[in-house]
């Protein structure tokens, strides 16, 4: 097969931060192919992809399109050669309609008037071409995550792109979707276009890819076929050293109900009720698992837990305490950490250094102030700990962290959480994002902290950690727990029904509960 996309020796240095992101990379992929690209967070996968699409401009190298150079300075121009992007985040408009979303900025017209029957007919068209049917008319908002994402394909198929770039593209989907979505791709990959696959789901490229490319510290340190890798061997090849993929715990010893949380009712942003009489607890020495599709409750629960939401009804106890109402710094003070779900913007300021974001939630208390007067070596000393601790690779005590890789980021939210041992925990998507070595390193601190008896609350859409990580699993669907599982008579298909909202399983788990 002939080469649909070649770069050459791509070099991209940022001076800002000092960091070499790609390092005389050089990949080809054939037409028709499915080519994987792995590599830890920082390896510069996303920096290389963001120079084919248009969005970064390199120092070095050229970038060739079956054997012709091109110029790409702009995702117009990747466009215009038959380059198209769906990112991790959809770029959807929820309120537009399906056709309109795929249609926008192209719509069929006369005079200035946008043709709505004729927007809608050729969107039908196109989906029926591709065997990806769609109803045209449905708001983007009142369809699924899975149907979001196949409008987002369908909008850069409208533009005849040849070369799809898929960012983490099952990141929020179920496992049946994931299912789906793998056949949708082999399909495209089938007409001849090529797919660029960017993902830190190992199994997945073993079940999709035709090769794999693997960058680390970026640069290309090897292209395989993936028939030939174990995921083991990929996993390996990212970090530079040998993994541990399993996940090693003992038996759980649970105590005393930490948590306790009955019929809560919260509303989301728009005052909507997005939590619906949701009862779940979790016991000292136990990780209780929350498995959901994203957008199903489980945000607006964390945040109500944690005291960032107001609750609307229920109750929240803490070791048998009412802190339905309290404030986020008693429930700090009394020893519930937050691990929150958006790092970049919850959990850390990215705009400061390393020393205030470790000691933002202890800052009042001795020995970090006296007085009302911040005492600087104990804070530093604390940066250091944790930096320590956690071998947080290129962070500095009183230096930004706005340059460090997620997976550094998320270490310092951990250590900063973790210190002090408190007594509850709330991990909201703790691995989001990141790569194999990060996601060892969350998991074993996850559980040390459970073997040293604290309560754990696992909020995460990956079913693989639910299953890996939690001695009982809760299943939200609708803003409702419709079941809790003891984790050894989980299954990933028995959750993946419940997360799509299966009646008759959940009927079948309460009959359970009350024989």
């Amino acid at each position: 097969m002939s080469n649909a996309i070649e770069l050459q020796h791509i070099r991209k240095y940022f001076a800002s931060s000092q960091v070499l992101a790609c390092d005389d990379v050089s990949l080809s992929v054939e037409s028709g192919e499915v080519h994987a690209i792995v590599g830890e967070n920082g390896a510069g996968k996303t920096t290389l992809m963001s120079i084919l699409y248009g969005l970064l401009t390199p120092d070095e190298g050229q970038i060739l399109i079956k054997d012709s150079p091109v110029r790409i300075t702009h995702p117009n121009d990747a466009i215009r050669n038959g380059i198209g992007m769906v990112h991790q985040h959809f770029k959807l408009v929820p309120s537009f309609t399906i056709a309109q979303n795929i249609m926008l900025g192209i719509e069929p017209n006369r005079a200035g008037f946008i043709n709505v029957n004729s927007e809608a007919e050729q969107v039908r068209n196109l989906a029926e071409s591709f065997g990806l049917p769609v109803n045209p008319d449905l708001p983007v908002r009142e369809i699924s995550v899975g149907m979001q994402q196949r409008v987002e394909i369908l909008k850069i198929l409208q533009r005849n792109a040849q070369i799809l770039i898929l960012d983490e593209p099952t990141a929020v989907l179920t496992p049946q979707e994931v299912r789906e979505f793998l056949t949708v791709v082999r399909r495209l990959a089938g007409t001849g276009r090529t797919i660029l696959f960017i993902t830190h789901k190992l199994a997945e490229v073993k079940a999709i890819a035709d090769r794999v490319t693997t960058m680390r510290r970026g640069r290309n340190v090897g292209t395989h076929f993936a028939k030939d890798q174990t995921i083991r061997d990929m996993a390996n090849l990212m970090v530079g050293r040998v993994v541990t993929l399993t996940v090693e715990k003992g038996p759980a010893h649970p105590g005393e109900t930490v948590l306790q949380a009955e019929n809560l009712l919260v509303a989301g942003a728009d005052g909507i009720p997005a939590v619906f009489g949701a009862s779940l607890d979790v016991r000292a020495g136990e990780i209780l698992g929350v498995a959901g599709v994203s957008g199903n409750g489980q945000t607006e629960l964390v945040e109500a837990i944690v005291g960032m939401r107001p609750v609307d009804g229920g109750t929240i106890r803490y070791l048998g305490q009412n802190i339905t109402h309290a404030l986020v710094r008693e429930r700090r003070e009394a020893g519930l950490a937050h691990i929150p779900e958006d790092r970049l913007t919850t959990g850390l300021n990215l705009t400061t250094n390393l020393d205030e974001n470790v000691v933002v939630t202890s800052y009042q208390h001795k020995p970090y102030s006296q007085q009302g007067i911040f005492s600087f070596a104990p804070i530093r000393a604390l940066a250091q700990e944790i930096i320590d601790k956690f071998a947080i690779k290129s962070a500095r005590v009183g230096e930004p962290i706005k340059t460090l890789s997620g997976g550094n980021l998320q270490k310092i939210v951990l250590g900063r959480e973790l210190k002090g041992d408190p007594k509850l925990i709330i991990a909201n998507q703790p691995t989001r994002g990141l790569d194999v070595g990060s996601i060892e390193f969350v998991h074993k601190t996850l559980i040390e902290a459970r073997d040293k008896g604290a309560a754990v609350l696992l909020v995460s859409v990956e079913l693989d950690e639910i299953l890996a990580l939690s001695d009982r699993i809760a299943v939200m669907f609708a803003g409702k727990v419709l079941a809790v599982l003891d984790a050894k008579e989980a299954t990933e298909e028995k959750l993946g029904l419940l997360m799509a909202g299966s009646l008759e399983l959940h009927e079948a788990n309460a009959e359970r509960a009350h024989v």
